[in-house]
């Protein structure tokens, strides 16, 4: 290391050196595959942490676990890498490894990183997802409507409970909002699962990273070097993309201004960058531009690593002031165009020929332009880069497993936490909603039965009356009939049989015959006794 800045190697008879006040202006290290890009990152990450600077590096590869372990003379690398040192005069150079910590969102080959669903945002989430305007508006709904009424988004369930949510109270939220379709809210929801089946459920949750984690300094006083296995993450380039830029996000609005600091507070390093911006809207263009350029003045310092420079953006590229250009291939029409824009990014060195030399560059020698104290970068140098002290190549996952074991941040992010949020409150909020709509439903329904039964009841009741009127009236009936009938039978009673009506028709014939001869007699008698007593 130079007195004033990361010695990257020795050009045009003089050392480059990186000058830490203008190190957070960010670089750009880019070449074709093989030509030395990762050996120039990690001699570059090294220098950063010997000075105090800690780094955040995403290790798409595996190679750069190697910075925790100090190369070995034994190596097929040492023979080559002395004869460098000697070389370009770096009387310094020895072996030594490099404090790191270990990270990875699926907790894999390091401590988990999640982050929680608020933090993220609709925005970001709207890019990882590929929804277009229309379904990013309804996921911003969503997350108005859960801060508004107070419910946490932690995780994809916390999400997914709120879209169905917000799709049950759609006719209410579209009066209130605008648009919200249950066929955007679908479209998201499947969406979501397409996220599950890439792994970023293990994202998304807590104990979400204190960003402070990533700004640490060993007991030497030594900047620790954050490595992210990226190689599983690279099978997901939107989430991969997107977490970085959450990243930058996340400090940007954590870290307090500080303008030009004597050295960075903090420097990322972004391999295959081109992942970032690879059918990126214009709005996310926008979005990290704004970052790069703003982030400057927190004391971070951004460098992207890619194979071809025309895959930064001109917006960003022209915030990279620092550069560091090893081979191109020219076969093809794009490469070409690549080979013209790099030589004119350059400041122009009348003795350096940048469209020849950028194709002629062996393995380790770059194109190197860096910023001076003032501000303005260094003419155009052929420069061999300085060789890393640490492994080149991957550490075995028995070393990476001792790392992680016994590195400061021990077992801090190693369990997930499931606290109370938006699908229990939501949950909670159905179940008692169900419990009163069930105890409404329990209560209408005994109405309805005491209604039907008081009706049932009313109608036995006519039924008894009307059968107890037909039986009164039937026994009143038979017992008229039975009234007759006693009434015939006495009058029947009454009547004289045949022989009484012989004996008294006998009867009377005799006394009729009796009485006859009688009267004659008598009646004679009594005639004249009569008459006689009135004569006389």
């Amino acid at each position: 290391m130079a007195d004033d800045g990361i010695f990257i190697g020795t050009g045009g008879g003089q050392r480059q050196v990186l000058n830490l006040k203008r190190a957070n202006r960010h670089g750009l290290i880019a070449g074709a595959t093989g030509t030395g890009k990762t050996v120039t990152l990690q001699g570059i990450v090294e220098g950063f942490s010997n000075i105090g600077v800690p780094c955040f590096v995403a290790d798409v590869k595996g190679d750069l676990s190697g910075l925790a372990m100090a190369g070995s003379p034994t190596s097929k690398t040492h023979e080559s890498f002395a004869a460098r040192a000697a070389e370009i005069g770096d009387t310094e150079w020895a072996y030594k490894d490099t404090p790191t910590q270990f990270w990875d969102l699926f907790g894999e080959q390091g401590h988990p990183i999640r982050a929680t669903i608020s933090e993220m945002g609709p925005v970001l989430l709207a890019r990882l997802m590929d929804l277009n305007e229309v379904q990013e508006g309804v996921l911003t709904i969503a997350f108005h409507v859960a801060d508004k009424e107070g419910l946490l988004l932690l995780d994809l369930n916390d999400l997914q409970s709120m879209l169905v949510h917000c799709a049950e109270r759609a006719d209410e939220l579209t009066t209130t909002y605008g648009n919200v379709s249950k066929q955007s809210v679908g479209t998201i929801q499947r969406s979501l699962l397409q996220l599950r089946s890439q792994g970023a459920e293990h994202f998304f949750g807590e104990p979400a990273l204190d960003m402070m984690d990533f700004i640490a300094l060993d007991e030497n006083g030594r900047g620790v070097v954050n490595i992210l296995a990226a190689d599983k993450l690279m099978a997901s380039p939107k989430l991969y993309s997107t977490f970085l830029l959450w990243l930058l996000s996340e400090l940007f609005e954590t870290l307090p201004e500080v303008g030009d600091p004597d050295k960075p507070k903090l420097c990322f390093f972004f391999d295959e960058a081109h992942l970032l911006f690879d059918g990126a809207p214009k709005a996310l263009l926008d979005k990290i531009e704004q970052v790069v350029r703003l982030i400057r003045s927190k004391g971070v310092g951004v460098y992207f690593i890619t194979q071809n420079p025309i895959d930064i953006p001109d917006t960003v590229a022209g915030q990279l002031g620092n550069r560091v250009q090893h081979a191109l291939r020219a076969f093809t029409p794009r490469d070409q165009a690549a080979v013209k824009s790099a030589a004119q990014t350059f400041r122009a060195n009348p003795g350096v020929d940048v469209a020849t030399i950028i194709t002629e560059l062996k393995v380790g020698e770059a194109l190197v332009s860096l910023l001076q104290a003032d501000g303005s970068p260094t003419p155009v140098e052929r420069t061999l880069i300085k060789p890393p002290a640490s492994r080149v190549g991957p550490i075995t996952p028995q070393e990476r497993a001792v790392m992680i074991s016994t590195d400061a941040i021990g077992t801090k992010y190693d369990t997930l936490v499931n606290r109370e949020s938006a699908e229990e409150i939501l949950a909670a909020k159905s179940t008692a909603a169900s419990a009163a709509a069930a105890e409404t439903k329990a209560q209408g329904d005994a109405a309805k039965a005491a209604a039907a039964q008081a009706k049932i009841d009313a109608q036995t009741a006519k039924i008894d009356a009307q059968t107890q009127a037909i039986a009164n009236r039937e026994a009143a009936r038979v017992q008229a009939v039975a009234d007759r009938q006693a009434a015939i039978a006495a009058r029947e009673a009454a009547k004289p049989t045949m022989l009484d009506g012989m004996m008294k028709s006998a009867a009377r014939s005799v006394a009729s015959s009796v009485g006859r001869q009688i009267g004659g007699k008598m009646g004679g008698q009594l005639l004249r006794g009569i008459l006689g007593g009135l004569f006389r």
